[in-house]
């Protein structure tokens, strides 16, 4: 669901079947929503949150008729109130994502660096197609902004680890933290890494001035200071 919409079914890929831009914007409502019945008033406002047509509930039969024949009759289940079933095998991006995030967490938490690394990554890349790039509508703003914390999260985790590991890791640390500012530009944590990164790679005058970037634009910006923790990594780094 994130990026361009794909599909897969036993093997066949059949997005191309999907009936159109609002067929897809259903059949990503009804993946969302796959743990539970939706009520056609749920569907009916994702497709037209605004102005619906005097034509919205005969079209919506037709889509869930077209999209009943893209997937399988015994995929979609109920006709006021719709289920989409997939298998228990599913396998659905921003399920995985959600997923991985939670074990890099977990790893990160006990140390343990190379555990984090990998589900870190996905998470990340997955995040970082965006969510229906394009479409707006309410619902649709509301899981972009769950998916862009997702992946602010996920940045945060993935120089986390790799700052773990070291080596020939601080490379992906430092472009990760990199990342994460520009995403979430008042966010110190993404700061604090930057910081510890560079320093490990033996630029401490520029993990300096990042600390001195970001106090001025605290101060000119918000009227505040460095948090305690990044004004006490700045004094670990001075004094060497």
């Amino acid at each position: 669901m994130c990026g361009a919409v794909t599909a897969e079914l036993d093997g066949k890929r059949v997005d191309g079947d999907l009936p159109g831009r609002q067929g897809r914007l259903l059949f990503v409502r009804l993946v969302l929503a796959r743990r539970r019945t939706v009520p056609r008033s749920e569907l009916l406002a994702a497709l037209w949150p605004h102005d619906a047509p005097a034509s919205a509930e005969s079209s919506l039969s037709a889509l869930l008729s077209r999209l009943r024949r893209a997937l399988g009759e015994e995929r979609l289940e109920g006709r006021s109130d719709v289920r989409l079933v997939l298998p228990d095998d599913a396998w659905i991006d921003l399920e995985a994502a959600t997923e991985a995030l939670h074990r890099a967490e977990s790893a990160v938490a006990r140390g343990d660096w190379g555990g984090a690394w990998g589900p870190a990554r996905v998470a990340q890349h997955v995040a970082a197609r965006g969510f229906l790039p394009g479409e707006d509508a309410p619902w649709i703003d509301e899981q972009r902004r769950r998916v862009e914390e997702l992946h602010v999260r996920a940045l945060e985790l993935a120089a986390r680890a790799c700052l773990g590991i070291g080596g020939t890791e601080l490379d992906t640390a430092e472009r990760a933290a990199r990342t994460l500012i520009e995403q979430a530009p008042y966010r110190e944590a993404g700061h604090r890494l930057l910081m510890e990164a560079l320093d490990a790679r033996g630029n401490g005058a520029e993990a300096l001035l990042v600390y001195e970037r970001l106090r001025t634009r605290l101060r000119d910006e918000l009227g505040a200071a460095p948090s305690q923790a990044t004004q006490a990594l700045h004094r670990r780094l001075l004094g060497g």
